[in-house]
């Protein structure tokens, strides 16, 4: 039997094609030119950015955010600690011995005895100054009797020097008149006018020596008067400095802290305790140095407490700078919040400045990485480096003076990674 009978061939499979009519193949190569010309129109643009861009990034790693108009308000945000808008702190008047009558944060009010000085060196030159009053005023006093006793006796004598005026008028007269009828000689007679010249100038003279002596009695008078009112002033001092032995509390609040010990010698104007208004808290914040000239009295801020914000306004700027930082104060509009303590830490946000109806653009690193001057805006997923210049900048919006529109998309995360190229094709 012949092996190649045995075994079976492939022609059970085989199958006849016919010939394709050559319309259909010109039908399937137009549409395939058709589908080829779509395809690369579709994909010029991509190919066009792709040539056009010098660096590619992942749009992940890019924020995006639009250019706007609105109002900008400029401000500033900073921390800042709870103070007592009053907290005097005492000093010992004197030198002394003191003796405290209350501990540190004890409750007190205002005139309230805090703390006394014993002083007995001052004590006891108040007594003596008081002694050397009484003795001064005792000598016034008998100043002025003697003063009274001389004006009496100056009255006397000019009483007396009138009345030995009027005898000798009189005696003239009746010597003129004996003199006319030949009853006295004329020696007589002259001698009577010269008693009257004589008790004239007596009288005169006792009229000029009690002027002088009043005058002379008056200024003693008033010499011991002035001694007086000195004396009676140094007393009133000592006394002053006395009174102040007793250290009282200027305000009410609570004691802070004591500086010296009980019982401890103090010298003058050593300080030695403090007191603490609670009623009136001021918030003291630091403020770095790049906006120490934008700093003014007056202007409104804002303190953040717990869930609330309060109304305030800035009261004091330091005039000094401080580890680049300026120092200054805040004070609540109002009666301060309830339930704030001495050195809590607030969020303190202070409006520098607020303009209407500019360009501005959200905040980001951009400014950092191009100093402000270089941004890139997107357009079809390309990122074209453009020239810009800002203005007043707030926590969360900067102002653009030149170089971009309102409605344009602006990267404003870090643009380190596009190495200053001047197109970026975006990866989306």
């Amino acid at each position: 039997m012949n092996l190649r009978s045995l075994i079976a061939d492939t022609s059970g499979q085989d199958v006849v094609l016919q010939p394709r009519p050559v319309r259909n193949r010109v039908v399937v190569t137009v549409l395939a030119v058709i589908a080829l010309g779509l395809l690369g129109w579709l994909s010029a643009p991509v190919i066009q950015r792709w040539s056009q861009a010098q660096v590619s990034v992942d749009a992940s790693r890019l924020r995006i955010a639009e250019v706007t108009r609105g109002d900008l308000v400029r401000d500033v945000s900073v921390q800042g600690r709870v103070v007592a808008a009053v907290s005097p702190t005492l000093y010992a008047t004197q030198a002394g011995t003191i003796t405290f009558e209350v501990e540190s944060g004890d409750s007190v009010f205002a005139g309230e005895v805090l703390a006394g000085i014993e002083s007995p060196e001052l004590e006891n030159r108040l007594l003596q100054e008081r002694s050397r009053l009484s003795s001064l005023d005792i000598e016034l006093q008998r100043q002025r009797i003697t003063t009274r006793q001389q004006q009496l006796e100056n009255q006397k004598s000019q009483d007396a020097a009138s009345i030995s005026l009027k005898a000798a008028q009189r005696e003239l007269t009746r010597a003129q008149t004996a003199y006319e009828q030949g009853a006295i000689t004329e020696v007589d007679y002259e001698k009577a006018r010269d008693d009257l010249e004589t008790a004239q100038l007596m009288h005169k003279h006792a009229l000029l020596d009690r002027d002088l002596d009043d005058e002379r009695l008056e200024f003693e008078l008033q010499t011991r008067q002035l001694a007086v009112e000195q004396q009676q002033l140094l007393v009133e001092d000592l006394t002053r400095q006395v009174n102040e032995l007793v250290i009282s509390s200027p305000v009410s609040g609570i004691v802070g802290n004591l500086l010296v010990d009980q019982k401890t010698s103090v010298s003058r104007n050593q300080p030695v305790l403090s007191v603490v208004d609670l009623s009136a808290f001021e918030v003291e914040i630091q403020v770095p140095e790049s906006y120490a000239d934008d700093l003014a009295l007056g202007m409104q801020a804002e303190v953040r407490t717990g869930n609330g914000v309060h109304q305030a306004t800035l009261v004091a700027v330091s005039p000094e700078i401080v580890d680049n930082q300026v120092t200054g104060r805040v004070r609540f509009a109002g009666t301060p919040p309830a339930g704030l303590r001495q050195n809590q830490r607030l969020t303190t946000r202070i409006l520098l400045e607020e303009k209407f109806a500019v360009v501005m653009l959200q905040r980001g690193q951009f400014i950092d990485s191009g100093n402000g001057r270089v941004a890139y805006v997107v357009k079809d997923g390309i990122a074209t480096r453009r020239s810009i210049l800002i203005g007043a900048t707030s926590l969360s919006s900067v102002e653009i003076l030149e170089g971009l529109q309102p409605g344009e998309q602006v990267v404003i995360s870090s643009t380190e990674i596009f190495n200053s190229a001047e197109s970026v094709l975006i990866n989306y």
